[in-house]
């Protein structure tokens, strides 16, 4: 047994507390956050809210098909936590992981410590599987079960290959619609599709029929959790705003910013917009997800170049890449910190 599997509860709690400020040595976590868009995207959601609101009305939700994506779900849940996000907190979590207390596996684990120091509540479901090739989307029509969380008036289901910077809490209130998303702002201006990496469902029977429908007819090959939203849902749902709500990691690397900014009026300032992001959903090919680690050749033909700097008269104004990299640096640590934590905590004995 190594020396961590006997430090006591207390400790390990403190390691998590410090290792949530451990991060603010990278650049990203330096920037100081706030929950008011500098555009107009945003104000529409601005809501004074107080006591009267029963916010056990609502919930974040997740899944966790597998260990990896339970890991990313865990730190959905820190941060909503560390945050003080309102809301009840569900993660639909892939049956086959087993939770009785004498049960030694790291997933068993890791729910433990979500319920117990995050106030999740746990949800064991069937996963939805279309196709047999073993990538991630092929399970991730199983999100779409958050159509059937009818104890709850809403529910916002958040994709967990991200990082979440700002609560949510107040499009728990936006007008009433059976589903509301962001616009795929990086795709084609013309066909303005939905994404589904942020869904405002409020749930129902009758809508988780159309989505049960929708799964067994979709074509694995093609059409996924996206395109069934869009399909359904892509003339009716409201439209929530993509800024301040759900940035692209990708966007750091662009060199037209126009889509996400809204315009040509306003200039590019990467600072700026990670300061009023809530949510940043990583996507950058050919970089892989933060939790795999990218070559070196990938990563320095990928990262985005060094600015010219007319005060110097150099390519060396860096701070978008160190953002961009900070980004990523901050994932890996807070990941590392918070699910070898639950992993390895000893309220849950031993681990073989």
């Amino acid at each position: 047994m190594t020396n961590m599997m006997i430090l006591s509860p207390r400790f390990l709690r403190v390691i998590l507390v410090l290792s949530s400020f451990l991060f603010a040595y990278f650049t990203i976590s330096q920037l100081p956050h706030n929950s008011n868009s500098s555009g107009d995207n945003g104000s529409v959601f601005s809501f004074s809210y107080e006591k009267e609101v029963d916010w056990s009305r609502f919930a974040y939700t997740q899944y966790a098909t597998d260990r990896s994506y339970l890991c990313n779900s865990l730190m959905i849940f820190e941060a909503l936590h560390r945050l003080g996000s309102k809301p009840d907190r569900v993660l639909l979590y892939a049956s086959e992981f087993s939770l009785p207390q004498n049960h030694d596996s790291k997933e068993s684990r890791m729910l433990r410590f979500a319920q117990e120091n995050y106030g999740v509540k746990l949800k064991p479901i069937q996963v939805q599987l279309r196709g047999g090739d073993g990538a991630p989307w092929a399970k991730s029509y199983t999100k779409l079960l958050a159509f059937n969380q009818t104890e709850y008036d809403r529910v916002l289901n958040l994709d967990s290959d991200a990082t979440l910077f700002q609560p949510m809490d107040e499009l728990f209130l936006i007008p009433s619609s059976p589903v509301a998303m962001p616009r795929a702002y990086w795709k084609d201006p013309t066909e303005k599709p939905f994404t589904s990496a942020l869904i405002l469902v409020e749930p129902s029977a009758a809508q988780f029929a159309r989505m049960v429908e929708a799964i067994s007819d979709a074509n694995p090959s093609t059409t996924f959790d996206m395109e069934i939203m869009n399909q359904i849902y892509g003339d009716t749902a409201q439209t929530i705003p993509h800024r301040p709500y759900t940035l692209l990691s990708g966007e750091l690397r662009s060199n037209d910013h126009a889509a996400y900014i809204g315009g040509e009026n306003e200039a590019w300032d990467a600072e700026r917009i990670l300061r009023e992001a809530k949510y940043v959903h990583f996507s950058d090919w050919p970089i892989p997800k933060p939790w795999f680690e990218a070559s070196k050749s990938v990563l320095e033909k990928a990262q985005p170049a060094c600015a010219f700097d007319p005060s110097t008269g150099l390519h060396d104004d860096c701070r978008t890449r160190d953002l961009w990299l900070g980004l990523y640096e901050d994932f890996r640590l807070r990941r590392t910190n918070i699910c070898s934590t639950a992993i390895l905590d000893p309220r849950y004995g031993s681990l073989s």
